[in-house]
């Protein structure tokens, strides 16, 4: 059982002495006495309840149990800091690092522009984005495993405690490859009862408006393929093999292999793209230079 003879103080204390080996070195090190030092080590082994050291002339030997002490301490005091780390971010007082949720469809546009423009607003800032689907994101910003999402906003979940920075509005199109294009303007859904259709797996947003439009055409569309993906799947609907349903933000990347053509008005289903994080994380400066940005883009995609 712990006592107030053992701290992280005194466990830092014992990891550097037996890194370095020397009473002296370890006093340089943490910047005190060799005479602090050799009562923190002292103070240890009275705690602990065993010996860890031992008297070779005028120097002090650590014993295997002290080396076997410094090893784990040293991960538990890692494992400290973090924990610290992550209690600051918390607070919103980790100026450093943001970790960013977003689907992959934005990452061609949207969010690089976002990096890019927050970036400037707090240039010693790291980024890290984490990439998934609309129900994967939407977790681990509730588990506070990432900090901020761009995502479509989930229509029919809960979000109290949630901040919504609005982006922009996207439609979803009907999607053929340029060989089996459809004719004319407008699709009616209706007419796609018995085509073969290809789509993402449950979680991502735009699976979710893509079995709503089929709901508002009155059947089950005929599904012969479902990927991880939307890169992949715009590559196999390029590919004939399938049609699917994508947003237009899409068009972008492969518009010049993939036909995008607007659904009837009453099938049409949209997606709402917005910044999304934690009203409790609201006073992060960091939080405040991504939301800015956001507007900002708002701003000017409308």
């Amino acid at each position: 059982m712990l006592n107030d003879e053992v701290t992280l103080r005194k466990l830092e204390v014992l990891c550097s002495f037996v890194r370095t080996g020397s009473l002296v070195k370890t006093a340089e090190e943490l910047q005190l006495s060799s005479v602090s030092i050799h009562k923190a080590l002292h103070s240890l082994e009275v705690g602990i309840g065993c010996p860890l050291f031992v008297k070779e002339g005028r120097q002090l030997k650590a014993l295997p149990a002290a080396i076997y002490l410094a090893e784990a301490s040293s991960d538990l005091i890692g494992d400290v800091e973090r924990i610290l780390k992550k209690t600051r971010a918390k607070a919103g007082l980790d100026s450093t690092q943001i970790r960013l949720g977003s689907m992959y469809s934005l990452t061609a546009n949207i969010i690089p522009r976002m990096i890019m423009g927050t970036k400037i607003r707090r240039p010693e800032l790291d980024i890290d984005l984490h990439l998934g689907s609309n129900e994967d994101l939407m977790k681990k910003l509730n588990e506070g495993n990432i900090d901020a999402v761009v995502i479509a906003v989930p229509p029919n979940d809960p979000l109290d405690g949630i901040q919504i920075v609005p982006l922009f509005e996207d439609d979803l199109y009907l999607a053929s490859s340029k060989s089996s294009k459809p004719k004319g303007g407008e699709i009616d859904l209706s007419e796609y009862e018995y085509e073969k259709f290809l789509t993402l797996q449950d979680g991502f947003a735009t699976t979710s408006g893509f079995y709503e439009a089929f709901r508002l055409a009155g059947f089950k569309p005929n599904v012969v393929m479902k990927v991880g993906d939307i890169f992949s799947l715009m590559n196999m609907v390029s590919g004939d093999m399938g049609r699917s349903l994508l947003p237009g933000r899409v068009r972008a990347l492969m518009g010049n292999a993939i036909e995008f053509t607007p659904l009837q008005s009453k099938y049409r289903v949209t997606q709402r793209i917005a910044l999304m994080y934690l009203q409790a994380n609201e006073s992060n400066p960091n939080i405040l230079a991504l939301a800015a940005e956001a507007r900002m883009l708002h701003r000017i995609n409308n």
